[in-house]
């Protein structure tokens, strides 16, 4: 299997098995697009990204693999009281992966975590729907 995979089934995995503040099952998928009346239930999808190789030496090279997770959920007041949680979690899960090391793929380590923007503004506007995208990033030296 591609490490790519590897390392997205591991982020899975170390999601599913964290405590958060709200419950959800991470799952993997390739297109984390779901129908409107499915969005009133809070998905969290992993999603790979992108791999970027660097040369070390003559005989090894860092490969870098990012990894996109997604958090979306349809809103109905478009209040803080609503909003405010699912920001929260969200940081809750970029906190999450500030330990280095996937336990299920201790070879992976994250080296960054990204959260920009916070939120998607047109999903906001066009479908009351929350979205945000954590892009983490694992260097794995081969």
């Amino acid at each position: 299997m591609a490490t790519i995979i590897d390392v997205a089934n591991a982020v899975v995995t170390q999601l599913n098995s964290g405590a958060f503040s709200q419950l959800f099952t991470a799952q993997r998928l390739y297109r984390p697009q779901f129908d409107l009346s499915e969005m009133k239930t809070l998905h969290v999808t992993v999603v790979p990204k992108a791999l970027a190789i660097n040369s070390l030496s003559r005989g090894s090279d860092s490969h870098e693999y990012q990894i996109d997770v997604a958090v979306q959920k349809k809103f109905e007041t478009e209040s803080s009281e609503e909003l405010d949680p699912l920001v929260g979690l969200v940081e809750e899960i970029a906190d999450h992966f500030r330990t280095p090391r996937l336990a299920s793929l201790p070879s992976a380590l994250c080296v960054k975590v990204e959260n920009k923007p916070i939120y998607a503004q047109e999903h906001f506007d066009e479908m009351r729907q929350f979205t945000s995208i954590i892009t983490l990033t694992f260097r794995v030296a081969r």
